[in-house]
C-alpha cells in the first residue's frame, strides 16, 4: 500500500476517517492524500461580478486555512501529505482523483442516513462506495486503536465476488488478520434454492483453495444477518462486494454495500466487483 485518498469536509465524521487513515498509513509506510471539494457553482465562477468573484475567492481561501490545519494533526507528522481542493460538485469524482494519484485506498467518514432523505437524495458517501475502482473503509466513528484481528467478508458465492475474496485477503494479510466469508440464508425475494448456492460455494473454494473459511447464517433479513452475525463473531472490519449499479436499475433495486456502508457501526471495506 502506498497512497490513501480521504476526502474530507471538516467535518467531525471526516476527521474520525483521517485518524483512522493516519493510522493505516504509518502502520504500512503510505502516504495520504487529502481531498476537499468545494463546489462553487459554474454561474458564480462564470460570473465577472465583484461580488460573486469575492465569494469564490472567500471560500477557497477559508478551504485552504482549514485544510491548512488539518495537515498539522500531530497524528499526521511524519506521513507523506498531499493537499488537493478541488472544484467538484459530483463525489463520484472521487474515484478520478483516486486514479490519477494512484491510490490504493479510499477511507472516508460517514454520519449514515435515514428515512425518505436517503431514498430520494442518497448519500456522497453511497456515490463513492458504488463508482470507486479502488476499495473503500466507511469510517462512522472515531477508533482510538484501528486494529484489524478478524475480518469478516458477506458473499453469495457468485463467480465475480472471487476477485473481491482476493483483495480482502490480500488486505487481512497486511494485518496477519483472520478473513471469514459468510452466506445469509434468508427467505422472501432474496432467497436461493441451497443446491444452486452449493454449486457456487464449491465452485468458490475450488477456485481458491479448501482452506477458505466459509459459513451459513440463517436470518430473515440480509442487511441485519450479516451485521448480527458480525456482532456475534466481534469481527474488527466487515467487507461487501459493490456491482457500481448506475441508472434506474440501481435506483430501483438499490444496493447492499451502500446500504449497509450507511448503517453499519462498525468499519466497512467496499470492494468493487
Amino acid at each position: 500500500m502506498k497512497k490513501i485518498l480521504v476526502p474530507v469536509d471538516f467535518s467531525k465524521h471526516s476527521e474520525y476517517a483521517l485518524e483512522v487513515a493516519s493510522k493505516i498509513a504509518k502502520q504500512h509506510g503510505a502516504g495520504i492524500v487529502l481531498l476537499h471539494m468545494i463546489g462553487i457553482s459554474d454561474s458564480v465562477l462564470a460570473n465577472s461580478e465583484i461580488a460573486e468573484e469575492a465569494e469564490a475567492k472567500y471560500y477557497l481561501n477559508l478551504a485552504k486555512e482549514k485544510i491548512k490545519q488539518y495537515t498539522e494533526k500531530e497524528y499526521l507528522k511524519k506521513i507523506p501529505l498531499e493537499a488537493i481542493i478541488q472544484n467538484y460538485k459530483d463525489f463520484e469524482e472521487v474515484n478520478n482523483v483516486a486514479r490519477e494519484k494512484n491510490c490504493d485506498l479510499v477511507v472516508m467518514g460517514s454520519h449514515g442516513t435515514s428515512g425518505l432523505s436517503e431514498l430520494f437524495v442518497g448519500s456522497n458517501t453511497e456515490k463513492v462506495v458504488r463508482t470507486s475502482d479502488v476499495p473503500v473503509i466507511v469510517i462512522k466513528k472515531p477508533h482510538e486503536d484501528f486494529t484489524i484481528k478478524k475480518i469478516v467478508m458477506a458473499s453469495d458465492f457468485a463467480k465475480e465476488s472471487i476477485s473481491v475474496y482476493k483483495k480482502a485477503d490480500a488486505f487481512a494479510k497486511l494485518y496477519k488478520a483472520s478473513l471469514e466469508v459468510v452466506y445469509i440464508n434468508t427467505t422472501g425475494a432474496n432467497f436461493i434454492g441451497y443446491d444452486i448456492v452449493e454449486k457456487r460455494m464449491e465452485a468458490f473454494k475450488k477456485e481458491l483453495g479448501n482452506d477458505v473459511q466459509i459459513n451459513f447464517y440463517s436470518h430473515p433479513s440480509l442487511e441485519r444477518g450479516i451485521f448480527k452475525y458480525c456482532h456475534e463473531k466481534d469481527a474488527d472490519l466487515l467487507v461487501v462486494p459493490t456491482h457500481g449499479r448506475k441508472g434506474l436499475a440501481h435506483f430501483v433495486v438499490g444496493s447492499l454495500a451502500e446500504n449497509i456502508s450507511n448503517h453499519a457501526k462498525m468499519p466497512v471495506m467496499t470492494i468493487k466487483l
